[in-house]
């Protein structure tokens, strides 16, 4: 008996040294009690262990479709890049969580003159950008006078402000017309007119202001290398593979973010990253095939997640090229694309037949605009009407990456291919790699006909119609090059306009005028599909396609 009581005891101590030996897993504490019992048979040893105590996940990892093309967000125009400059960088105002409403971010408060002219912002105390050096008027001026000066020696190779060029007017046709620190907490924007957009507009995080030391001091490498006041500070890009973030414990929001890591992933292929999703290899995805959707409802261990519809994708046509100078080219291929039959093959459901460039959900959306027909007979007629009756030969750029508008743009580039073949058109596919797509496209030199589109950044219809398809945005992201003077007239007007009633009647206008000329193929609008796993909280989709990920945490 004794001898059986002495293995016991060796066991025991045993099991106490292997549980301390190998530690708890991660995410687990392991915690023990010893007592030693004196009886009638010997003195024992038992170890009791208490519950482990469990410690919620901190790290993040979110799967998309493309990797970004630059980490500088005033240089880019891709939601790709966006949405990873909207967790390194804040902006003077934000919009409420889920929302286009504006409220403050880094200014705390702000007034407007009387003639719409003048904009005093009283900007937040102790902010530090995350290299350590004050937020202030003077970091904001600088942050504007590099955006706005074609000449600026921190404008470099190759860098260009299609956002500010598209939202504040281009060289010459300045909306700002200066900005000046007050003192070290007061910033002043002097308008040349006024804009009604204004608080929309700067609340983008294309106006998100950089540490200007960071500038200074990286030059050309601060694309690769941002720095910001945001929620998460950038440690690392291994391209076309992942972006690494980690939290901000000077973070100026108080409590936020919850998370201490973000790690962004690129996996182009949608089903791919599904399969990631549900082997636990990333927590969030984005652009959901709308095929996936019944085995995501059916697993009970992930959650969908439903991004507002507030997109546009469209076919645009260059018009510096022929045939696509002629307006009846342009309308007879808009006769020969079958948008319900996309819809029904790629979107599951998920999406309506565009008609305009801008979504229904937004006001000023002119809902008497009757869309082209899906008629064979009429784009022929047409083509033979502008001097093609046996059709032609084009390169349609067809986007390489899934896109909250568009899951996969190669095979619905396929069936446009074969909707224009049938008229006589014939087509070649190219899908150069992202970056190059877009650069590509901003030149307008190797594509014939292009697939994009738009998820609207502001809630203001100046944000599609003028930032797309004014002249005032080529170079840029007018990417048909596309002039019409009446349309910028009106787009101008609407600027300049601060009744909404009579800006939504002039976009109505506008509206009519881009549907006759017909620069683009308006596709579909689309409600975007994100998933998750079930316990990831905080998560809210923005209309804009970009939100911040300070308030995600997993329970």
């Amino acid at each position: 008996m004794k001898k059986w009581l002495n293995g016991l005891v060796m066991l025991s101590l045993a099991s106490v040294l292997v549980l301390a030996g190998c530690g708890g897993s991660k995410g687990q504490n392991t915690a023990g009690t010893t007592e030693t019992k004196t009886g009638d048979q010997g003195t024992t040893t038992e170890t009791k262990t208490e519950p482990p105590a469990t410690t919620a996940q901190d790290t993040l990892i979110f799967g998309r479709g493309g990797d970004s093309a630059a980490l500088d967000p005033a240089i880019v125009t891709d939601g790709e890049s966006l949405k990873i400059g909207h967790q390194i960088f804040d902006s003077l105002l934000e919009y409420k969580e889920g929302t286009t409403e504006v409220e403050p971010a880094l200014a705390e408060s702000w007034e407007v003159s009387a003639d719409g002219l003048k904009y005093t912002f009283k900007l937040r105390q102790g902010v530090k950008f995350h290299d350590g050096t004050d937020f202030n008027a003077d970091a904001v001026v600088f942050n504007f006078n590099r955006w706005s000066d074609p000449k600026s020696p921190y404008k470099f190779e190759g860098d260009s402000f299609d956002y500010y060029d598209s939202m504040f007017g281009p060289d010459g046709a300045r909306v700002i017309k200066e900005v000046k620190a007050v003192d070290a907490n007061t910033v002043e924007f002097t308008l040349n007119q006024p804009q009604a957009p204004f608080l929309q507009n700067i609340a983008m995080t294309c106006f998100g202001i950089a540490s200007p030391k960071a500038i200074q001091d990286k030059k050309e490498n601060f694309k690769n290398e941002p720095v910001g006041t945001g929620p998460f500070v950038f440690k690392e890009w291994k391209r076309n593979d992942s972006i690494t973030l980690e939290k901000n414990p000077n973070y100026w929001k108080q409590g936020l973010p919850k998370l201490n890591k973000v790690i962004v992933r690129s996996i182009p292929d949608n089903s791919a990253r599904f399969n990631a999703l549900q082997n636990g290899e990333i927590d969030v995805m984005e652009d959901l095939n709308p095929d996936d959707l019944k085995t995501l409802e059916g697993n009970s261990a992930l959650q969908k997640i439903t991004r507002p519809p507030f997109n546009v994708a469209y076919l645009g046509f260059n018009l510096k090229k022929k045939p696509f100078d002629n307006v009846k080219v342009r309308q007879a291929l808009n006769y020969a694309v079958n948008k319900q039959g996309i819809i029904d093959a790629f979107f599951g459901g998920q999406a309506t037949p565009a008609v305009n460039p801008m979504p229904p959900s937004l006001w000023g959306y002119n809902d008497s605009v009757k869309d082209y027909e899906y008629d064979l007979d009429k784009a022929k007629s047409l083509l033979a009407e502008a001097g093609y009756p046996n059709g032609f030969e084009i390169t349609f750029y067809a986007m390489p990456v899934s896109r909250p508008y568009m899951p996969d743009g190669k095979k619905v580039a396929e069936a446009i291919q074969a909707d224009f073949e049938k008229i006589g058109v014939k087509v070649k596919i190219e899908s150069p790699d992202w970056a190059t797509y877009l650069d590509d496209t901003k030149v307008g030199d190797k594509d014939d006909i292009y697939m994009l589109g738009w998820t609207g950044d502001n809630g203001d219809p100046d944000n599609f119609l003028y930032a797309l398809l004014d002249k005032d945005s080529i170079p840029g992201n007018n990417r048909s090059f596309y002039v019409n003077e009446d349309l910028h007239k009106i787009l101008i007007e609407a600027q300049k306009e601060n009744d909404q009633n009579k800006r939504s009647d002039l976009y109505k206008q506008a509206q009519e005028i881009i549907k006759q000329d017909a620069p683009w193929i308006p596709l579909v609008h689309t409600t975007p599909l994100l998933a998750a796993k079930a316990n990831l909280k905080g998560y809210v989709p923005s209309p804009t396609g970009s939100e911040s990920y300070a308030n995600i945490y997993f329970e």
